[in-house]
């Protein structure tokens, strides 16, 4: 953001290359480093500090198949990443489709009940909507086929296990970041936290207004909720730019952020600050050029690498962490240097693979 901040964010020189470096890190060396994973064991319903550490070698190539909204941004490439490592590691057999979308749950819907009739031994599924999939989640379960939920959230004991952060947390995170970076200034917000209907839109957006909410300067002007694709939220960013001229921070998901770093230096608004919910490669390029504020991250490479273990343990009757959540953690210019950026996003060089075939 080329924003004028009463303590203006700039990335140190050192910080930018370090960034630019974990960015561009190939995956070799990955799998060591990223055990044990640091989560909350939610699996009782009260959340407890854990480790979590994959199996190894599954006793036999099980056949996995993975459901994915979209794969339209450098997030879900990150789950993937983390899908496709671990599977490997596991030596199982992995088929990953994308639905285009969070307008095409019945897409999703075919794609669940293709993996169901290929004779997957297990899915996984980044549910475009929970409630949406339920039917689903109960065909498989009569057909004794496990399924993991990853990355986005379910109703309460909707799968026999799943990992995703706790949105509501992770928003807050967010506004804390924001907080610290105001001061005593005051905040006119316009939120925009993605697609109604998706559960974890409406969580990050109450975790973002709940954290504020105490503070008299903040106020959050308007909420705008649509698809998480850059055009559609560019239009959203248009329309409050003209109605509220004195909104003067922008937070959502990563998408608007990319739509918004442009759509500010058009109107003429470098006072603007920008913040997102959650990462992507274009956030972590963002804030290396200083045009964000911040963004948070759940570590979607790790979610991924435990989903296909989760998968696995179902599959082979073997203890499984029912739910799993990752710490979220809000990274700027001063947090970005001590963060595992390996499990925030893929490789710079990484292509994404939708199959894996055990050897």
């Amino acid at each position: 953001m080329a924003a004028r901040l009463k303590t203006r964010i700039a990335l140190s020189t050192a910080t930018s290359l370090a960034l630019i470096a974990l960015s561009a890190q190939p995956g070799a060396a990955a799998e060591g480093s990223w055990w044990p994973f640091p989560v909350y064991d939610a699996s009782s319903g009260t959340p407890t500090e854990a480790e979590y550490t994959p199996l190894g070698k599954a006793e036999k190539a099980h056949n996995i198949c993975v459901l994915f909204p979209h794969m339209k941004d450098s997030f879900w490439v990150a789950v993937a990443y983390g899908i496709v490592t671990q599977a490997k590691a596991a030596n199982v057999n992995m088929n990953l489709y994308e639905a285009g979308g969070y307008e095409n749950l019945p897409k999703q819907i075919s794609q669940f009940d293709d993996c169901m009739a290929s004779g997957a031994d297990a899915i996984i599924v980044g549910a475009i909507s929970g409630a949406g999939l339920s039917q689903k989640f109960a065909e498989a379960k009569e057909k004794n086929i496990p399924v993991v939920g990853v990355t986005n959230p379910l109703p309460k004991d909707a799968l026999p296990a799943a990992n995703y952060v706790d949105f509501v947390a992770m928003g807050g995170v967010t506004a804390k970041g924001l907080l610290a970076a105001i001061g005593d200034e005051e905040a006119n917000v316009v939120t925009f936290p993605g697609p109604a209907g998706s559960g974890w839109a409406e969580d990050f957006n109450t975790g973002f207004k709940e954290t504020v909410a105490s503070h008299d300067n903040v106020e959050i002007l308007d909420e705008k909720f649509g698809d998480s694709g850059v055009a559609v939220q560019l239009k959203l960013i248009q329309d409050a730019l003209q109605t509220y001229p004195n909104m003067n921070v922008i937070w959502g998901t990563a998408p608007t952020a990319e739509a918004a770093v442009g759509a500010v230096q058009l109107a003429g608004r470098p006072d603007i600050k920008i913040i997102s919910s959650y990462e992507n490669q274009a956030m972590l390029d963002s804030l290396n050029r200083g045009e964000i504020l911040a963004f948070a991250t759940q570590y979607p490479v790790a979610e991924g690498a435990m989903a296909i273990d989760q998968a696995v343990r179902l599959v082979e009757g073997k203890d499984v962490m029912k739910l799993a959540q990752p710490k979220a953690d809000v990274i700027d210019a001063t947090t970005a240097k001590d963060l595992n950026m390996e499990l925030v996003l893929a490789p710079a060089d990484w292509n994404p693979e939708y199959s894996v075939t055990a050897e």
